[in-house]
Parts: structure tokens; sequence; C-alpha cells
């Protein structure tokens, strides 16, 4: 199992120095967000040129606002600037905003995944696409500089996302969603679709928040105020419900090193292939959270 970490950079410049400490110390790859901030291919074509040896995740683009022949064209030309180190991990967002902020209907997400696969995996690894679904169309070719198609991680988090992912993508990305659902329902759904479809054995990339602490009860309420909206979001609300989770700090990772690092190391027994660390605390805490990340490097 991979240790990754996962960062939410707000400039080009303070996410080439998160990059280039993370290559520093080891890590073989670096999440970045796609939220209301800094759009994460720019962002990655900008600040990952110059720093080599790291392979650099979106977690995730959602699809919704990008026709996939356009992210083609902007993923291939990213990994074409940054030497092929690109993960793509896409997603669908959320209802709210895919609705309530961009006025686009969320009507069958699952459905829109599907045709948007359909189109998008074709044109990244043939540079061409003919396809007309009920949700998108895609037909044409597109000439983005040389590179090699980026792996494509879709953040699937209910049965049939995963399933369909299997059978499509090359792996999932999770977020608040802990080990017990990794190992009863992500994993082996994912696998097994994947299986079926003859498809190698796909990535599970999970990403939960960490906190190396000795004051356990202040970095539970801190995670829980930082946090609060994923106990919100209905697709976050359902991976803690089915983990028995009734807040997001009840699948945070807290505690002493050890303890940090041993519960990092039982998720590779669930099926996880990468886990992504997203450090919180305060300035000491993220000191020693990333201590303890790379002393699980070795």
């Amino acid at each position: 199992m991979e240790i990754a970490v996962f960062g939410f950079d707000q400039t080009i410049d303070g996410f080439e120095e998160s990059l280039r400490e993370a290559a520093g110390q080891g890590f073989p790859a670096y999440g970045t967000s796609q939220i209301f901030g800094m759009d994460a291919l720019t962002g990655i074509a900008a600040a990952a040129r110059s720093v080599p040896g790291i392979r650099v995740v979106t977690s995730v683009v959602p699809t919704y606002p990008r026709h996939p022949m356009m992210l083609a064209q902007q993923a291939l030309t990213t990994q074409a600037a940054i030497g092929g180190r690109l993960v793509l991990g896409i997603g669908l967002s959320h209802q709210p905003v895919v609705e309530g902020m961009w006025g686009i209907s969320f009507d069958r997400p699952v459905r829109h995944m599907s045709d948007y696969l359909s189109i998008l995996m074709p044109l990244l690894h043939d540079r061409r696409v003919s396809f007309a679904g009920e949700a998108l169309t895609g037909r044409g070719e597109i000439t983005p500089p040389p590179a090699d198609a980026p792996p494509v991680l879709v953040a699937a988090l209910g049965p049939q996302m995963l399933r369909l992912t299997g059978r499509m993508a090359d792996g999932t990305i999770t977020w608040m969603t802990g080990p017990e659902t990794i190992r009863t329902l992500t994993s082996p759904t994912i696998r097994e679709a994947a299986e079926e479809a003859g498809r190698p054995e796909p990535q599970v990339v999970v990403g939960l928040p960490v906190c190396v602490t000795d004051d356990v009860d202040a970095a539970r309420a801190r995670a829980d105020s930082d946090y609060a909206i994923y106990g919100q979001l209905p697709s976050y609300r359902a991976m803690l419900d089915r983990e028995g989770a009734a807040t997001p700090a009840d699948v945070a990772i807290i505690g002493t090193a050890a303890e940090v690092q041993e519960r990092i190391r039982a998720l590779e027994g669930c099926g996880t292939t990468t886990f992504a660390a997203s450090a919180f605390g305060s300035r000491d805490e993220l000191a020693a959270t990333r201590e303890a990340l790379v002393g699980l490097l070795s």
C-alpha cells in the first residue's frame, strides 16, 4: 500500500512548495482538490512541471461543468506538461452544487457518469470517439500534445457507481469512507466488476483526515468543525452511516504517532492500494502528523 498526501493549496506558489516538500520526503503521490479555489489541472501544469519524481492527483475534477472532450484535451495537455505523472480523479460533485449553483440537472447521475466515461476513455487512449448516449454525446478527434493517457479514478461511493467504475475506469478515490466500508463494499464491489469486465485490478485510493496529537478530544472537535459539511452532503452522509459513524471525527485517524500509523497500516488489509492522508490540526500537530506519515514510507 502506498502512502500519499493530500492538500488544499490555494496558490500556485504554495502548491509548488507543497509538491516539492512531499517529493523531497519521498511520497510517491500528492493529491490536490478541485472545489472553488485553484483550478486543479491548471495548477498542476504550472507547479508540477518544476517538481519531478512525484505523481499528482486531481481529487477530484467535477464532470458536469466540463464536457469529456474538453477534459480529455486539458488532461492530456497537463500530462504532456509534467512528463506523464498525472492521475485524473473525476467525480459527480453534489446535487446542491450541480443544480443549485450551476443550474444543471442532477437526474440519473450514474447514467451521466457512464456516458462521460464512454466518451472520456476513448479520447484519452485513442484521441477519437463516436458515442451518443442518453446524457452526453461525443463525436470527433482531438490533437493534444503527445502524452500517455493518465489513469482515471472515479469518486465512486455507492454500489452502482463502484460497479460502473470497475467496468470502465482504472480505480476509485474515496473520501470520508471508513475501513469497514472499504473492506465490505468499496474494495470487493469494484474488484468484482473489474474482473468481470476483464480489466486490470483497480486502484482503491482511500482519503481520510489524519492528526497526530496528545489531545484527542480537541482534535475530534476540530475535525467535526473543519469537516462538518461532509456529515451533511448525502453521498458522504451515506458512507458515514454505513460505517456507523455519527460525525466525520469518527472516521478521522486521530491519536499518537504509533496509533495513527497502526490504523493506517490496517487499511491495506481492507483492500486499500493507496492511502491519501489529509493532515489537520495545529502547526505542531501538522508537523507531527507529517513525521508519522514519513515513517510509514520505509
